[in-house]
């Protein structure tokens, strides 16, 4: 789970003690029948239709707008409600700043038709290309195959920046947009991965909430998760496992959709969090993606016929309540629960559910639930 729902479940809060513009309307009444009913000496109460109230009605809307910019105001200064560039300046008190967009990254190897005598140069900026042609990723370092060689891995990035460069499978560019003398093909060897949009709230709010274990070189958990979210937005669900005696720091983590990172992204982050300005000198830090345990979804559920006008409404519900148990369970160490699955899907609206999958499963520290197949029926209407 991720860590900033600590915070997003506080108790609300309202800086204005939550009064609404009928509260509004009915002080105000009440003042001016109040105040004028002592200016007269006669008692006054004001009609449903009186000119005045009406006027008084107007004034309450102004009024009640404004605490409303108020009770904003007050809000944009805790991590539970600030947003945009609000959290933007809350961020700043911690010295961070919204991480911008990012190219995925890759490696290229190139191969020569022929050994050459001579080393073979790959300049900065060769660009490889997808078959359609829509797809870009340039090389960052200048290269050379050596004499008596055949080929020479060099790294790129995606000519792109955000998610369009990810998920490309090994092989997949293939397309060598800028001519080498004597270059017969080109080709990834990594899943392409790394490319990130800007930085959304919840992913800065949680950095920001888990800023202050920072503040020492890594070795608590919190620091280790700190930097995970750090080095890449699209990192999601983190688990950090220390063995004290061992000296050992292991970490395991899923992408911000819930799915497995590709190995690029595994390396990448296993390269930053041993920097020794990150980590203890004594920690040896391993980053891997968690083991998966499958599971299945076999259900039929049914509807009370009193609920038969609602009956397609609550089977989009259900639709939905599935996908949503199923993003719940994708989080490293959590159980295959089936109870979950059944509560979900009553909430919905559902009178009751026959479910032959999942059962309970215990999901170990370093393991994720993934699921290989659902099958969801509507049983019908059925009596209350």
């Amino acid at each position: 789970m991720p860590e900033i729902s600590v915070v997003k479940n506080l108790p609300d809060v309202s800086f204005i003690d939550g009064a609404t513009v009928e509260d509004i309307r009915g002080e105000m009444v009440a003042d001016y029948e109040a105040f004028m009913s002592q200016a007269t000496g006669r008692p006054l109460t004001l009609d449903r239709a009186s000119p005045h109230r009406m006027e008084l009605y107007a004034a309450a809307a102004q009024i009640y707008h404004a605490l409303q910019y108020i009770d904003r105001a007050g809000k944009q200064n805790l991590l539970k409600y600030s947003y945009s560039k609000f959290l933007d300046h809350l961020a700043a008190f911690k010295g961070l700043t919204r991480e911008p967009e990012a190219a995925a990254t890759t490696t290229l190897r190139f191969t020569l038709s022929a050994e050459r005598e001579a080393a073979t140069g790959i300049p900065v900026g060769t660009r490889a290309a997808v078959p359609d042609w829509s797809v870009y990723f340039a090389t960052t370092q200048y290269m050379e195959i050596p004499a008596g060689a055949m080929s020479v891995d060099v790294p790129a990035a995606c000519t792109m920046t955000g998610e369009a460069g990810n998920r490309l499978a090994v092989g997949e560019l293939s397309k060598l947009v800028d001519p080498i003398p004597y270059m017969a093909s080109v080709s990834n060897i990594t899943v392409t991965a790394g490319g990130a949009e800007v930085e959304s709230d919840d992913h800065l709010a949680e950095r920001v909430y888990l800023f202050p274990g920072s503040y020492s070189t890594a070795g608590p958990e919190a620091n280790y998760k700190y930097h995970a979210k750090k080095f890449n937005v699209n990192v999601g669900d983190v688990v950090v496992v220390s063995d004290q005696a061992a000296g050992t720091v292991d970490l395991y983590f899923l992408m911000t959709d819930g799915s497995k990172p590709p190995e690029e992204m595994i390396t990448g982050l296993e390269n930053y969090l041993r920097d020794n300005n990150i980590r203890p000198m004594t920690d040896l830090v391993r980053v891997a993606a968690p083991a998966e345990v499958e599971y299945s979804i076999d259900l039929t559920y049914y509807i009370n016929r009193s609920d038969s006008n609602r009956a397609v409404d609550i089977q989009t519900a259900v639709a939905a309540a599935v996908g949503q148990y199923t993003a719940w369970q994708r989080a490293i160490g959590r159980d295959i629960n089936p109870s979950k699955l059944g509560e979900m899907v009553m909430a919905a609206g559902a009178k009751r559910v026959e479910m032959a999958a999942p059962v309970h499963q215990i999901v170990g520290a370093k393991s994720v639930a993934v699921l290989t197949g659902q099958a969801v029926r509507y049983g019908g209407l059925e009596d209350d």
